[in-house]
């Protein structure tokens, strides 16, 4: 994609490749965006390091999809695991399904067995790509292709693209796509927080569907404001300063 001011997705990896070097790293959960990001960076530096988060709670056709990337780009896929503690202590003091509860819950979940994992895999890191764009959600709607202003520096290639744009390269480099597209699905998480969004065009809309918060994030590109964050600060001290 080619707006007036913007580059191409192509020549943000390439800068951010000779800018940042091997510290740069891929963040993904090989849905498409994120693939097509892959497809493009291994190409100028087939030492790229990729990294995924497992959560614990994922469909089995998300580890489909790793293997479909590791087979299609020789790629080693670095794993990001919750801290084990973590989650016992939380499943302990709020039950395993505790996402379903409220919207504080959910995000504590998502903080254990996401934001804080990736936080801790990224330190040291100079710069990160995601394959975020602005069309996916309200939240996202200014969303720039270099965020210097995030630490690590925050890299989304593919921050303007559409998702046409996105169908369209896929299709064109045969490129591998999770199963779970074909059976309706948008976009892809954790499996008990995740359903096919019924025809629905927003990406997102299947995404903690029972939710009536206009943010569908976990916490990783988006920071929760007024009582949910004070809440989920007061639940994640407790989680996390627990001797239990």
């Amino acid at each position: 994609m080619m707006t007036l001011g913007l580059k191409t997705a192509e020549e943000v990896i390439r800068d951010s490749l000779q800018r940042f070097g091997s510290p740069l790293v891929l963040s993904t959960s090989f849905q498409k965006g994120g693939v097509i990001v892959l497809d493009m960076a291994i190409k100028l530096d087939p030492a790229l390091r990729v990294v995924t988060l497992d959560t614990g709670r994922l469909p089995e056709e998300t580890y489909a999809m790793i293997e479909s990337v590791r087979d299609r780009y020789g790629v080693s896929v670095e794993t990001i695991f919750p801290d084990a503690r973590e989650v016992e202590r939380m499943s302990a003091q709020y039950g395993p399904n505790l996402f379903y509860s409220d919207y504080a819950s959910r995000l504590v979940c998502c903080q254990v067995r996401k934001v804080r994992p990736l936080s801790r895999k990224l330190t040291g890191v100079a710069a990160f790509m995601t394959g975020l764009r602005r069309e996916q959600t309200e939240s996202r709607r200014d969303l720039e292709q270099v965020e210097e202003s995030s630490v690590p520096v925050k890299i989304s290639p593919l921050a303007y693209w559409s998702t046409a744009e996105v169908d369209a390269y896929t299709a064109l480099h045969s490129l591998p796509v999770h199963p779970l597209y074909s059976a309706g699905y948008t976009s892809i998480g954790c499996a008990p927080c995740t359903r096919a969004a019924g025809g629905i065009a927003n990406s997102r809309i299947g995404r903690w569907w029972w939710e009536s918060e206009d943010n569908k994030e976990c916490g990783i590109h988006f920071t929760p404001e007024g009582q949910a964050r004070r809440t989920l600060d007061v639940m994640l001290e407790q989680i996390v300063n627990s001797k239990s």
